[in-house]
């Protein structure tokens, strides 16, 4: 299944090449002149924010592009999915578990930041694989991806596109403009009450694997079942 204007963009031809920063510090110091030094403090202290050390990550793994700009604009592309179970449920996630022992509370679909270049729909079938692979039953299928394959079923026709600028919620003091791609999606085998999953991959594909144990990463997410209405 594929949808029209699916791929993140290309952030040279969008204009929005970010500077080559070699290192978290690298960004850190271009960072600071162009926010305010309170907000910039707060990351990764505040709960439910992250540090420097996250963002630099996004912008290496192309999920995340900034403009050179006072301040500074943050652009991500985000597939949402919106879990929907047979009696009309919604799937959310109501808080995470993060590695600094914080907890951040959500509320909200399944969400994931999408690759640059990837589509949609591969967006979902790894979101799902990322944030609820841990209690993906295999059955009679070899691998982990095939078993998410087979669990997952986008809805024709759900695919919906919209473009939201709100400051960032995980870095304070950065403004943000999400491109938000959703979908309505039917997932096998999830339990029925509220259940707890680990995160898989969280910056597994990294080259600079030793700079993400420096960032913080979400080790449990939380989630229930609620009215459609109520999402």
């Amino acid at each position: 299944m594929s949808f029209p204007f699916t791929s993140a963009p290309n952030p040279q031809k969008a204009g929005r090449l970010p500077p080559p920063f070699a290192t978290p510090q690298s960004l850190s110091d271009w960072l600071k002149p162009r926010l305010g030094a309170d907000s910039f403090g707060s990351w990764g202290v505040k709960p439910g924010t992250k540090n420097v050390h996250n963002l630099w990550l996004e912008v290496v793994e192309g999920e995340t592009s900034l403009t050179d700009s006072m301040p500074p604009v943050r652009t991500v592309e985000v597939v949402i999915v919106r879990i929907i179970r047979s009696d009309g449920k919604v799937l959310i996630e109501s808080h995470q578990e993060l590695s600094n022992g914080a907890v951040r509370y959500r509320s909200r679909p399944l969400s994931e930041k999408m690759k640059p270049g990837e589509s949609v729909d591969a967006a979902v079938f790894r979101a799902v694989k990322e944030e609820l692979g841990s209690i993906v039953k295999l059955g009679t299928v070899k691998s982990i991806d095939d078993g998410i394959l087979e669990m997952v079923k986008i809805l024709p026709g759900s695919y919906v596109k919209k473009v939201e600028e709100r400051v960032s919620a995980s870095y304070p003091g950065l403004p943000a403009r999400y491109v938000l791609h959703t979908v309505d999606a039917e997932v096998d085998g999830l339990p029925e009450g509220e259940f707890c999953t680990e995160e898989m991959d969280e910056y597994e594909v990294s080259e600079e694997r030793g700079m993400a144990d420096s960032a913080v990463s979400c080790k449990k997410h939380y989630w229930k079942w609620v009215d459609s209405d109520s999402v």
